[in-house]
Parts: C-alpha cells; sequence; structure tokens
C-alpha cells in the first residue's frame, strides 16, 4: 500500500530532493505561492515522514518511500491503541451462563477470573461447543472444568506491539488475548483489555484510511 499524494505535494517533494535543506519560504518561490497556502501540505509530508525539518535550516528529504513509512508506522503501534473491553466470567460461573454471556456479548472468547478477579482461564467457542455435546448438566457444571487454565494462556500487555500480538494470534490459531496488568510478585494478573482478530483488522481498515498518518 502506498500514501497517495497530491500533485502539489509531489512537486515540493521534487524541490526539497534537488535543494534541500531548503526553508518553506524558498519552495513557496520556487513554485509561485505564499508560504501560508504551502504549510498545510508541508505539515503533511512532514507528519506522514517524507520531510523532516530543522529550525533555521529548512526542509529535507528523508529519502523513504511510501511504503517503508507505513511499515514504520505499524512496527510502532501498541496494544493500548487498539484494545478493546475484555469480558469476563467468574471462574465459578456455570458452562451455561458462560454460553449465555458469549451470546449476548458477541465475543468469541472469555476470559475466566477468580473471586480476586485474577486471570484464571480462557473460554473458547470451541470449549463451549465442546461441553454442550452430549448429556451433561450444563447448569452446574462450573466453567473451571472445561476452560484452559493458566500458565497454559497467552497474553500480552499494553505496550506490547499490534505486530507482535498478531503474530501471535497466527502462531497459536486463537482468536484472542487477554491484556493483563501484573498485580504483584506472586505474578497475579489482572485483565484490563482484549486485542482480537477484529482488532487487527481495524489497523488495516485504519491503513486504508491513512488514520494512522
Amino acid at each position: 500500500m502506498t500514501i497517495e499524494l497530491t500533485g502539489r505535494q509531489e512537486e515540493i517533494l521534487g524541490i526539497v530532493k534537488d535543494s534541500g535543506p531548503i526553508t518553506g519560504e524558498k519552495i513557496a518561490e520556487k513554485l509561485s505561492l505564499t508560504r501560508a497556502t504551502l504549510r498545510p501540505d508541508l505539515a503533511i509530508l512532514t507528519m506522514a515522514g517524507f520531510l523532516d525539518a530543522r529550525p533555521r535550516v529548512g526542509y529535507f528529504y528523508t529519502g523513504k518511500t511510501g511504503s517503508q513509512l507505513l511499515t514504520e508506522k505499524v512496527k510502532k503501534l501498541t496494544v493500548q491503541d487498539y484494545q478493546s473491553i475484555p469480558i469476563v466470567v467468574n471462574e465459578s460461573s456455570s458452562v451455561y451462563d458462560a454460553i449465555c454471556t458469549m451470546f449476548l456479548e458477541d465475543v468469541g472468547t472469555l476470559f475466566v477470573v477468580d473471586k480476586n478477579a485474577y486471570l484464571t482461564g480462557i473460554l473458547s467457542r470451541k470449549d463451549l461447543l465442546r461441553a454442550s455435546i452430549g448429556k451433561q448438566d450444563l447448569e452446574s457444571m462450573p466453567v473451571s472444568i472445561i476452560m484452559t487454565r493458566m500458565p497454559n494462556i497467552t497474553v500480552c500487555e499494553k505496550d506490547d506491539l499490534v505486530i507482535e500480538v498478531a503474530n501471535k494470534l497466527i502462531e497459536k490459531q486463537i482468536d484472542a488475548l487477554p491484556v493483563v496488568k501484573k498485580k504483584d510478585s506472586a505474578n497475579h494478573l489482572e485483565v484490563v483489555g482484549r486485542i482480537t482478530k477484529t482488532n487487527i483488522t481495524k489497523v488495516l481498515v485504519d491503513l486504508s484510511h491513512d488514520q494512522l498518518l
């Protein structure tokens, strides 16, 4: 994917490539425009990373392509930029209640916590479907029996890179990761968010609308 530039922005890049470092006033002169007219274009090109600017020196070309700049921006995105609200259930909840919660909240993964609100497990659609097959009493069966338990849970933190979390989702073939915060020296984890394949898809949508510039 490349960043679409206007004709005037392309002209500005050409001038800076050939004559940089160059002041905004000099660029305006070459284009027979006012400095005020050029200010939005220069701001966009600088924020997007095509140009850099130094006080009393002027603008100079960074030498980076649109694809390189997009790659750099994606690699800087962190989980906290895209995480959503976690849906949790208590480990004493019944499988039936968990199924209802998953349906009502329209999610594919539930995070299981103990009475102290610390993460103890994860429930996926497959876990609940597997438990539903057969003649078990779903209203009396606690989710703790069928959940995936710690420490066999992949987690992430708010400062982790989105691209690293995306790799984990693909590698583990799972739909979501809990975003956690360590609470004490015993490494108890509090669930503070979730990052899902849908969140990762939003990154792509934002890219297509140049929302990351």
